[in-house]
């Protein structure tokens, strides 16, 4: 049988959750991502905990145990118990009653096998009692994780009818987990191209959430481009272009720069990104300024002066791409130079000479010298 040689499975904390669900009689398995991550010795960062025992019970159970419990999703089952200061999310069994596209009416399950049911992928499917044994209630989840095969439980079309973030999830577990040699499986490819008009229901929220996680991958060109021969890329982001991607990766590679899915998205293009996604106020102001500086004229030094080294250094790492050039020779020492530089001469040198807009003007004219001269002029070379 399969185990799982991880720390959280036998971590303090963790074993108190799950000592006090089985000491009740019921049964308490981990699930879904921290088992799926263990299993490929990936990071793992939440704990989920799948249980027979209804939310009412989990409370009990964990107040008796000196656990804290938060009601955090008691509707759809999911009790948050706090121990010792770590969050360990547990959900009640859940079968699916009825399913729009979008979101799902659930009633608590009696068997871990409704439960695995109901779940997208068969690498999600796999759970790991208190001892760390591996279950597989689906058949395929061991197999097909250790293929890095991503594939839909039961019927892919079927799957992505109960929600059409599945598709987006599709590749985004693809770019994660999966074999980017095998490519993705083809009977979930066909029915996310057959089911793309589902994702225009989705709110741009969860289409946000998505996209980031996705881009965020170590690389995702390979799932991007299937996105867009099965036409989902064009009807999340419409105008994006999947073909840049990759040579943008492999600079990124080359250079030792992590993946960062802002940088990803203004190399994608697109018309509206911050809309159709969701950005916030400070991801839509990064990504405008990241765009904006592919065509601005300004050198290395220049853009890490007004917008500091890191958006500079994306952005000449988002020029070489789009214009098929190499990184500039200087370009660290020139990031360092920028990003330290500091325009010697304030407003009050030029009053009460200049004021209002003539005192702007004078100002942007003189940092523009100051700029031009790689920073050497001083304060009283310019004022002079």
């Amino acid at each position: 049988m399969t185990r799982l040689d991880h720390t959280f499975v036998t971590r303090e904390a963790t074993r108190a959750v799950m000592t006090a669900l089985s000491d009740g009689g019921h049964t308490a398995l981990f699930v879904g991502g921290c088992v799926r991550n263990a299993l490929l010795w990936a990071r793992v960062d939440d704990i989920d905990i799948a249980t027979d025992a209804h939310p009412d019970a989990v409370i009990a159970l964990a107040e008796a145990a000196g656990l804290k419990p938060v009601p955090t999703g008691v509707a759809h089952g999911t009790v948050t118990v706090v121990s010792d200061g770590m969050p360990h999310e547990v959900t009640t069994f859940r079968r699916d009653v009825e399913t729009d596209g979008r979101h799902a009416v659930v009633a608590f399950a009696d068997t871990v096998e409704e439960d695995a049911a109901r779940r997208d992928f068969t690498m999600n499917a796999l759970y790991a009692d208190g001892d760390g044994n591996v279950l597989d209630p689906m058949g395929t989840g061991l197999s097909d994780l250790s293929r890095r095969h991503v594939r839909f439980i039961g019927e892919a079309a079927r799957r992505i009818a109960e929600d059409y973030l599945r598709i987006l999830r599709f590749f985004r577990f693809h770019a994660w987990y999966g074999d980017a040699e095998a490519g993705l499986d083809a009977e979930g490819l066909a029915a996310c191209a057959d089911a793309i008009e589902g994702l225009a229901g989705l709110s741009r929220e969860r289409v946000g959430h998505e996209m980031r996680k996705l881009l965020a991958a170590s690389d995702p060109a390979p799932s991007v481009a299937s996105m867009q021969a099965c036409g989902a890329l064009g009807q999340v982001l419409p105008g994006a272009d999947a073909e840049r991607l990759a040579p943008l990766v492999h600079l990124e590679q080359q250079t030792g720069t992590a993946p960062d899915a802002l940088r990803r998205l203004a190399c994608l293009g697109g018309d509206e990104t911050a809309t159709r996604l969701r950005l916030s106020k400070i991801e839509a102001r990064r990504l405008d300024v990241l765009r904006a500086g592919i065509g601005d004229e300004a050198g290395t030094a220049e853009l890490a002066y007004r917008h500091g080294a890191e958006a500079a250094h994306d952005i000449e790492l988002l020029r070489a791409v789009t214009f098929e050039a190499p990184l500039p020779a200087t370009l660290e020492a020139d990031l360092i130079r920028g990003a330290e530089a500091v325009f010697p001469v304030r407003a009050a040198d030029l009053m009460p000479e200049y004021s209002g807009a003539e005192l702007g003007a004078k100002l942007a004219d003189l940092e523009r010298r100051w700029i031009a001269s790689q920073f050497t002029l001083d304060r009283d070379a310019l004022l002079a």
